[in-house]
């Protein structure tokens, strides 16, 4: 074997190993960590086990076994083998096993002890999938509970090793120092232009690499729709040779393009799939351009979506890396140098952005919470919640989210668990189904959203360019019609009813079938509660029923991207036992009126709708409580010095209910509900007198602590109540002024003297005070000179202490 960097850091491991059963190895990217460690630790004997390692893609899987088969001159599948979705080489005599990261859960939930296993090494873990980080955790308490004599590794090129090893009982870190040869980097000059396309300037960039270098070059895209126009876009002299690397191709493509050629220079366009645990063995040059996919969770097809983003600084590293695997090289990044310092340090953990209901539904058949695993990133407590609401849905969880026999079922299926419920209770014949619902859309852009269009091009794409005039993805076709054969294998034992495929459709999304609104503009409201809108001019804007399985993810209201129309009588068999009727009485915001209707659900959507004419009193009471939270509140004179007089005893110290806006507004259930009947609109609310409501919340012995320390009238010389206003910063009455002849003393609320506002005979403020008897000593001989001329019938005696007080104007002389 040829010596790698990785070498001089073996012993250490081993050391580490046989004194800790764990360790976190850290080595650059050419180090030659996945296909040397699994060897040396076989050569140590640390283990009678079998070796199991993980990697994050099944052509990186089948490469380290086949490398370290050939390693001992031997096939694989012999000492060395590997098992992946669709492709196993395991004997009798293997010992070393690499498989991808999903079949360790599988292996787990099957076998808790991880029976016949004496080592397991999670290679590349700085990519952080969710299967790495649930299978670690398992791992973990597996070790923990049942076995302490299980080795655990976690292998990375560019990971902060220090908080894994944390998270593994405080384990050795062993760092393996340099890498295999040195790469030189080139930035490009500028910044690419808004008007750039990616694909057009990568290619441009490899023609570059090509004139200035020797050696095959490795081309970074996001993914297979990047890679095809790229290579349509390159124009290579003679000798070169193009090949595409992905992960839906063939096995047999995948090797061409790894396996060195024999004259001339190879160009490799691949996705990330060549980042690690990979060599290709004349590589000497990479081209970045700069972005990767990631899974993150699409709220428009309720499932995880690959994304394009920009690289991370830990991705850029990787890749570079690549071109240093076997002698000297070059990597040529499409962004300038100054731009590098905008990108982030790592990719987000998937499990900080991807679908938990895959995760929440493992957790629950292993009988754990994720507080009670060893994640390195714990899942949002909000996101986990989600998911098992989704898991109750599907009746893969109980009430209590302890998992049901169907979720069990679910779980055995290599699908998500929409997917997975489709196909439990539909059978193989849903696997076109649901391999076109797990994918992107085949059809072009523009093309109607109907499902029924891409399942017929599936099952015959001749027929279909026949009669159709939309163009196909041919290659995502094919990829399609593979993964529906695999699952048609993978569910063959499972029971069948013959359902269309619009019934499965609405078995993997109950919660999206849709209902017409009324009016012209094609919107939907979906079972699940949320809001749709499809383009005018698709075929499917007139349908009264339909199922929703891809939208833009608009939070507001989503387009519709894909749907499948569907009848009332296949909904009423599918979901029979979910469909009931329901009496509810709501406020309606547009037509500010309560409205009480019988309906007959599916979730939130009515198949039918009626008036209910014998709603009961305190249902529409408490609907109108909506209303009123819809309103406001808005007091009549009489009831906003009611509340008045209570705030200002209540601010003094005193034990009364809050009566501010806000307080008033928050205890609308114990106050208004039971005074509400017969109030059902706007016209009624506004008509309606809150006085006595108010008056209700306070006791007798509350009432009469209001009515002594602030009572709600003065009364005035000729014995006639005066309403006193305590809204202001004083206590205060407005009377005309002769009711006040005969005043000698001012008014008073305890020892707190009324602001009064004296009026003229004709109900004009002529003057305010805190002080009758000093208005009468002083300022009123100038009133009284002012209003005689104004007012010559009404009385302005000269002293007016002792004149009577009057709202009558003086008698005429006889």
């Amino acid at each position: 074997m040829t010596t790698l960097p990785i070498h001089d850091a073996l012993d250490p491991l081993l050391s580490a190993l046989r004194a800790h059963n764990r360790a976190v190895l850290q080595a650059p990217p050419g180090a030659g960590k996945t296909t040397v460690v699994p060897l040396a630790m076989l050569e140590a004997g640390l283990t009678k086990g079998r070796i199991l390692m993980l990697e994050p893609r099944r052509l990186a899987a089948r490469a380290a076994a086949e490398r370290m088969a050939q390693t001992l001159g031997e096939k694989a599948g012999e000492t060395v083998g590997y098992r992946v979705r669709g492709d196993r080489k395991i004997g009798k005599s293997t010992r070393i096993e690499v498989v991808t990261e999903g079949i360790l859960t599988r292996m787990i939930q099957s076998d808790a002890e991880l029976s016949g296993i004496g080592a397991v090494i999670f290679d590349e873990f700085h990519e952080r999938s969710l299967n790495a980080d649930l299978g670690l955790a398992l791992c973990l308490e597996i070790a923990d509970a049942l076995r302490d004599d299980l080795i655990l590794v976690a292998m990375s090129a560019t990971l902060d090793a220090d908080p894994v090893a944390e998270l593994m009982g405080n384990v050795p870190v062993i760092t393996s120092q340099g890498r295999a040869f040195p790469v030189e980097t080139r930035w490009r000059g500028r910044p690419l232009a808004k008007t750039e396309r990616l694909e057009e300037a990568t290619a441009r960039l490899v023609e570059q690499a090509i004139a200035e270098t020797d050696g095959g070059v490795l081309v970074f895209l996001p993914g297979e729709g990047e890679i095809r126009r790229t290579q349509s876009a390159l124009r290579l002299p003679p000798g070169c040779t193009v090949h595409p690397l992905f992960g839906a191709m063939p096995f047999k493509d995948q090797q061409a393009a790894i396996r060195p050629i024999d004259k001339g220079r190879k160009v490799v366009l691949a996705t990330s799939i060549a980042e690690t645990s990979l060599t290709i063995q004349d590589v000497r040059v990479v081209v970045d351009a700069g972005r990767a996919r990631r899974a993150r969770f699409d709220p428009g097809s309720g499932m995880s979506r690959l994304v394009t983003e920009r690289v991370t600084r830990a991705e850029a590293t990787q890749r570079q890396g690549r071109a240093g695997r076997v002698a000297e090289g070059i990597c040529y990044r499409l962004w300038t140098k100054g731009e590098e310092g905008g990108l982030l340090p790592y990719p987000p953990a998937e499990i900080e952005a991807a679908d938990l209901t895959g995760l929440a539904l493992e957790l629950a058949l292993w009988g754990a919470t994720p507080d009670g695993l060893a994640f390195l990133t714990p899942p949002n407590p909000g996101s986990f919640a989600e998911a098992q609401t989704v898991l109750r849905m599907l009746g893969a969880l109980d009430s209590n989210n302890r998992i049901t026999t169907h979720g069990k079922t679910l779980a055995t299926l290599p699908l998500h668990p929409r997917l997975a419920h489709m196909m439990a209770v539909a059978g193989p014949q849903a696997a076109p189904v649901a391999a076109l619902l797990a994918a992107r859309d085949p059809l072009s852009r523009g093309a109607p959203v109907d499902l029924a269009l891409r399942l017929e091009a599936l099952n015959d794409l001749q027929t279909f360019t026949n009669r159709r005039p939309f163009s196909v993805n041919r290659a995502t076709l094919a990829t399609l019609r593979s993964e529906a054969k695999r699952l048609r294998q993978s569910t063959r034992d499972l029971r069948s009813d013959s359902l269309a495929p619009e019934e499965m459709a609405a078995l993997a999304y109950p919660d999206r079938i849709g209902l017409r609104r009324k009016g012209d503009t094609p919107r939907f409201v979906l079972s699940g509660g949320k809001g749709v809108i499809l383009d005018d001019g698709d075929p499917m804007a007139n349908a009264r029923l339909i199922v929703v399985t891809d939208t833009d993810g608009n939070p507001r209201e989503a387009r519709i991207r894909q749907a499948i129309q569907i009848s009332e009588s296949q909904l009423r068999d599918l979901f029979i036992e979910q469909i009931q009727w329901i009496d509810t009485c709501t406020w309606s915001k547009r037509e500010r009126r309560v409205i009480a209707r019988r309906q007959e659900r599916l979730g939130a959507i009515a198949l039918d709708d009626r008036i209910w004419k014998d709603a009961p009193d305190d249902a529409i009471a408490s609907a109108m409580l909506d209303g009123v939270r819809d309103l406001g509140i808005t007091l009549a004179p009489a009831a906003h010095r009611f509340v008045a007089r209570v705030e200002l005893i209540r601010t003094a110290g005193h034990d009364l209910p809050d009566m501010t806006p806000k307080g008033l507004m928050a205890s609308i259930e114990d106050w208004l509900l039971p005074h509400l009947s017969g109030v059902k609109t706007s016209d009624h609310w506004k008509k309606f007198d809150l006085l006595e409501a108010l008056r209700t919340r306070l006791d007798w012995p509350q009432m009469q602590l209001v009515d002594r320390l602030a009572p709600a009238h003065f009364t005035t010389p000729l014995n006639r109540k005066i309403p006193i206003d305590y809204s202001g910063e004083t206590p205060e009455i407005t009377l005309r002024l002769q009711e006040m002849f005969g005043q000698t003393s001012h008014p008073m609320v305890g020892r707190t003297p009324l602001r009064v506002t004296l009026l003229s005979p004709g109900q004009k403020p002529v003057q305010t005070t805190m002080d009758i008897p000093g208005f009468w000593a002083s300022s009123y001989a100038d009133v009284r000179k002012d209003m005689r001329g104004r007012y010559p019938k009404h009385p302005w005696p000269e002293d007016p202490t002792q004149a009577d007080p009057t709202l009558r104007a003086k008698r005429r002389n006889p």
